[in-house]
């Protein structure tokens, strides 16, 4: 009898523990810098957690609906990609000769099937051009005109593009390049819109990305970064978002990843594929495996960022070595989750 009531508690517990998986989760970041309570207004922080909240939500809806991560992902950086708070799509950085140039990943865990671009000036949703590279085309990246090329060729939305200018990016491209005794190329034609997020946008620092991974109810994760770069950057410079392995990705064997912060940092240590890594290989939680490439690894180097990751089973993690990052989590049965600062959950 002693017997059988063990195996009825331990049966108990191990259908506890099944029920305790959610069936969906999704994570969300909006960048890692300099990111402190003393640097943004309670007008600002209110703006940022809200931006979150809106975009996260959608996500998690795509995901309850039964959508596939690749779905949730695409619709959450869609968002951010619009939102002027952000370093992507509308709200992104300036190069030093004053344009916007934009980058971008997607991951499937699934398949690991993966679409990236480079340089686009022209897509309003450079997220949604990565995945048709990965969908449409026999390639993994695609670069300036050529990807621009192929995004008006598949129908996606096209603007000019003023469409991505900010004013505050501007200003600090201006601050940028006096700093360092550049030249300080004309406005951009038809840059005269208002600066939908003046007042509440905040400079996280030099490098600014956002990200999202998923997990859908079909058990398969996927990883999208999206990115305006550097401000002030030269020669066609390209940092760790749109490189899978170090910005960006994903596996059902592992987990997804999407990271923020110095990209010639990650792309050395292949951050996002390190961190899965770990996980496959050596077993390590996922907490514990993005701590150790984000606060020894890439520390130790010197690098500077942050990652959001989830795995297979519903695990979810973000770690990062600055002064703050916007995140948040959500997932199916859990509440939702939204920080910035370093003292935060």
């Amino acid at each position: 009898m002693r017997t059988v009531g063990l195996a009825l508690v331990l049966a108990s517990l191990m259908a506890g523990n099944a029920m305790a998986q959610p069936k969906w989760a999704i994570v969300v970041h909006g960048g890692a810098g300099v990111i402190a309570r003393a640097h943004l207004t309670p007008e600002q922080e209110a703006a940022y957690r809200a931006a979150m909240t809106r975009v996260i939500q959608a996500g998690g809806e795509v995901l309850a609906g039964g959508g596939s991560a690749l779905d949730a992902i695409e619709t959450a950086i869609g968002l951010l990609e619009d939102d002027p708070l952000f370093n992507s799509g509308r709200g992104a950085v300036f190069t030093a000769e004053g344009r916007n140039e934009l980058d971008a990943s997607i991951m499937d865990g699934a398949t690991l099937k993966a679409g990236a671009v480079a340089g686009v000036t022209r897509t309003r949703h450079p997220i949604s051009l990565a995945r048709a590279v990965m969908e449409k085309s026999p390639h993994v990246m695609l670069m300036g005109a050529g990807a621009d090329t192929f995004s008006h060729e598949t129908g996606l939305e096209q603007v000019e593009p003023a469409y991505f200018y900010t004013e505050r990016r501007w200003r600090s491209l201006e601050q940028f390049l006096t700093q360092n005794n550049l030249p300080i190329p004309a406005r951009p034609e038809g840059a005269a819109a208002p600066d939908a997020a003046a007042g509440l946008a905040h400079d996280e620092g030099k490098y600014g990305t956002v990200g999202v991974v998923a997990l859908d109810q079909a058990g398969h994760v996927a990883a999208g970064t999206s990115t305006g770069g550097t401000t002030g950057k030269r020669w066609g410079r390209v940092g760790d978002s749109p490189i899978i392995g170090a910005g960006n990705y994903a596996s059902d064997a592992s987990c997804a990843v999407s990271a923020t912060g110095t990209g010639e940092y990650f792309i050395r240590l292949t951050v996002a594929r390190e961190v899965c890594a770990l996980v496959e290989h050596r077993g390590l939680s996922l907490q514990a495996a993005a701590d150790e490439v984000i606060q020894q690894k890439l520390t130790a180097l010197g690098g500077d960022g942050g990652v959001i990751a989830v795995a297979p089973d519903g695990q979810m993690a973000w770690s990062y070595n600055t002064s703050g990052m916007y995140r948040a989590r959500l997932a199916d049965g859990e509440p939702l989750s939204v920080g910035i600062y370093k003292d935060e959950p």
